[in-house]
């Protein structure tokens, strides 16, 4: 279960994967983000950026309206790069 979430399906490049990371920043380490997110482009381009700053993602997910992926930081600290 998410502790919390965010629809970044209206955004474009790069501001889905800014959000994305904005929103983890101000969240506990463990805490879980759920993303909703649109097809192509952010469905690529986020959980790959995610992960290459170290960050844990779900798989994702078809839902009908888009797509969910959840994803959480697994240490403390701050993620300083990346954008």
């Amino acid at each position: 279960m998410a502790d919390a979430e965010i629809d970044i399906t209206k955004d474009r490049c790069p501001m889905t994967f800014v959000k994305v990371k904005l929103k983890l920043e101000r969240m506990a380490p463990g805490e879980r983000l759920r993303v909703r997110l649109s097809g192509g482009e952010p469905l690529e381009s986020v959980p790959a950026s995610l992960r290459h700053l170290g960050f844990r993602i779900t798989e994702p997910r078809a839902d009908g309206e888009g797509w969910i992926l959840e994803t959480w930081r697994p240490g403390g600290g701050t993620v300083t790069s990346g954008i």
